[in-house]
């Protein structure tokens, strides 16, 4: 099994991470593995910002919490894990407009380039629900995201601090039909 194929099954969710940088290479590296990402006609009509400042990261954790509650599904833990999960780099992807299947391909890109460098991911919506509020505007000022650009997803990005154990996998659901 070659190198890409290994690290797409190796991929998987990480919650909890090493309180440490990820290296400039390796930001470099996985902002190169972003712009890579094709669109459809090519139109790239995705924005990345890697945040990687604490005060940003708790900033925007303080304010989802504020936003959703202390109870809600969606953020449960909150003390403990965080919007962002412990990471210390948060990438997050804007688009012009609903370009949810290129941010998806810019994603993948991002998780499985991360993989390969022995780091840690996870993939989160419910950040979003912060940039479908008033305080977006805040956030996206200071991120340099136009008023209009709809928030599309984020990955918390690190160092491993676990190794879950792999979860099931509902192999029924994919059918070839000839």
């Amino acid at each position: 099994m070659n190198e890409t194929l290994q690290n797409i099954f190796k991929r998987q969710t990480i919650r909890s991470y090493v309180q440490k940088q990820i290296t400039d290479d390796e930001l470099d590296t996985l902002a190169k593995a972003a712009t890579a990402a094709p669109s459809g006609r090519n139109c790239q009509p995705c924005h990345v910002r890697f945040i990687q400042k604490k005060e940003y990261l708790d900033g925007m954790n303080t304010d989802f919490k504020e936003l959703v509650g202390y109870d809600t599904p969606a953020y449960t833990r909150w003390d403990v894990n965080p919007v962002y999960q412990t990471a210390p780099t948060l990438a997050l992807i804007f688009a012009e407009n609903e370009s949810y299947m290129d941010a998806g391909i810019m994603c993948e890109n991002i998780v499985i380039a991360a993989e390969s460098m022995g780091l840690g991911t996870c993939i989160i919506g419910s950040i979003g629900a912060l940039f479908d509020d008033e305080r977006s505007l805040k956030w996206k000022e200071i991120f340099e995201i136009p008023a209009e650009y709809k928030f599309q997803i984020a990955i918390a990005i690190g160092y491993p601090d676990e190794k879950p154990e792999r979860k099931p996998r509902f192999d029924d659901r994919i059918k070839v039909i000839r």
